[in-house]
């Protein structure tokens, strides 16, 4: 049996919430299967809340508050917990974040940048950079440990989630960061494909047209106990979208992608050789 989780409610609004959730459930007496029990959402849903990993649905705050008799606590303060900031991300992406916290699979696509999940300091730095010349370094910092807080997802002690990236080779070539920390960047990719934490495939320069040409960057998410999303993110927004039928399209279209993308080990083989070229100074073009 696994051992019961301690919350600390003072981490985030969230986990103050589902703090008190826990503490009024177990007060009545009442199991998690059984205080969603007549909902539509299942006893690990329930878990995830009360850990403060995902955020109360309105209603579920009602059934919840219906069960044990809270005269509409849960309701009242469901929204305060919804729009509890994630520091050091954007709003747009604050769905998503938790959501991939939680998921069974993630399947991304990343055409201009390697993907958040996966850099180091010094590549999210630089891209910070980049994008927000005149922030203060302190802001700067904050954005950097958020970004780098995600990876725990690859740790030893996470079962999921079963993570697929699909990359074009020009990430490859472009010189983010000085040369010797492009190396570090690939090598720090290639070690988590070792460890067999994450599924690489390149997209090689030359495939021509391929079903995510125009597109942004995308990624699909299943989940065990809720329906599959999609989120894609531009510049300065980002959209979530659980509708079905375009759920359905994007993830045929990832297979499509996939069927033009090189093979996982060949994939592997071009990120180290191009992280042997960073540190021999003759990166290809």
């Amino acid at each position: 049996m696994a051992a019961r989780k301690d919350i600390d409610g003072s981490e985030s609004v969230p986990a103050f919430y589902g703090k008190e959730l826990r503490w009024r459930r177990e007060k009545a007496g009442l199991t998690l299967q059984q205080a969603v029990e007549g909902s539509f959402y299942g006893a690990t849903y329930l878990s995830e809340i009360e850990l403060g990993h995902r955020r109360m649905p309105e209603d579920l705050a009602r059934h919840v508050d219906q069960v044990l008799g809270t005269d509409g606590f849960f309701e009242r303060c469901c929204e305060d917990a919804r729009n509890a900031r994630h520091v050091g991300h954007a709003k747009y992406a604050e769905k998503v974040l938790e959501a991939e916290k939680v998921a069974e699979t993630i399947e991304e696509w990343c055409p201009a940048a390697f993907p958040g999940l996966l850099q180091t300091a010094d590549y999210a730095r630089a891209l910070a950079g980049g994008e927000s010349p005149l922030e203060q370094p302190e802001e700067t910092n904050v954005l950097i440990r958020a970004r780098l807080a995600r990876a725990v997802l690859f740790e030893a002690d996470h079962a999921r989630p079963a993570y697929w990236v699909v990359m074009h080779e020009s990430l490859l070539r472009l010189p983010i960061v000085q040369p010797e920390l492009m190396a570090a960047q690939l090598d720090h990719i290639t070690a988590l494909v070792r460890r067999r934490r994450i599924v690489p495939q390149i997209v090689p320069w030359n495939v021509g047209a391929h079903p995510f040409v125009s597109a942004g960057v995308t990624l699909i998410m299943t989940f065990a106990d809720a329906p599959p999303l999609v989120y894609t993110e531009s510049l300065h927004s980002g959209l979530t979208v659980d509708d079905p039928a375009i759920v359905k399209r994007y993830r045929r279209s990832y297979d499509l992608l996939r069927a033009v993308a090189l093979p996982p080990e060949a994939s592997l083989a071009m990120m180290e050789a191009a992280a042997e070229d960073y540190r021999n100074g003759k990166q290809g073009h």
